[in-house]
């Protein structure tokens, strides 16, 4: 299986909210001893790993390019896929995974389906809460997560990290179910908010209007 995580290259981006997606593949790898070889268009790292080859690959072309290194990357090692990026449509830390989908205005997604001419390839997305209604959403998504978040942002990340391991060991079926079951926000927030829930995505500040 092949891992793609979505982000932007360089320091700029870094610790962005745009790039969750780099930031759950790098968890991946560190757990898991992988190191990465850098190419002119991505980052790759592979080895074998529950009987299998598994790959992870950090696109290196911008978000919107993510589509071109997504194809060369199936086209050189075919085989099963999974992408994982962020989502401004859920709190954060908030994980769900999908076996297909729209893009969902995200412009990773929207160039991968555009290049591979499909959208039935799994992914994880990772929630980052929305904006504020006055808010761009471009600019957001290259900003930093608040401090608030930024503190629990290792543990969501090991988290995702879990997700992905058990997709690649349990199938993604039986890793949906253990990872984004049906759950009732409002009565989540307002335990949030008492103290009395561990979910990370429960307790953590929105930094902007939850969706």
């Amino acid at each position: 299986m092949t891992i793609f995580g979505l982000g932007n290259p360089g320091p700029r981006y870094a610790l962005t909210r745009h790039n969750a997606g780099f930031m759950v593949v790098d968890t991946l790898a560190a757990r898991l001893g992988f190191r990465f070889r850098t190419f002119p268009d991505r980052e790759v790292a592979g080895r074998q790993f529950a009987g299998d080859q598994l790959v992870l690959v950090k696109p290196l072309l911008y978000m919107n390019e993510s589509g071109v290194v997504v194809r060369k990357q199936l086209e050189r090692k075919p085989g099963d896929m999974l992408v994982v990026c962020d989502d401004m449509a859920l709190p954060f830390g908030r994980l769900r995974l999908r076996p297909a989908g729209s893009d969902g205005g995200h412009k990773g997604l929207r160039s991968i389906i555009s290049h591979l001419g499909r959208s039935d390839f799994p992914r994880l997305r990772i929630g980052i809460d929305a904006p504020a209604q006055s808010s761009d959403g471009i600019d957001y998504v290259l900003e930093r997560f608040p401090k608030e978040q930024e503190a629990l942002l290792p543990e969501v990340l090991a988290r995702a990290a879990d997700a992905c391991i058990a997709v690649v060991t349990q199938g993604l079926e039986r890793a949906m179910n253990r990872f984004n079951p049906p759950r009732d926000m409002t009565a989540l927030s307002d335990r949030g908010r008492c103290g009395q829930t561990s979910d990370v995505s429960d307790r953590v500040p929105s930094a902007g209007k939850t969706p």
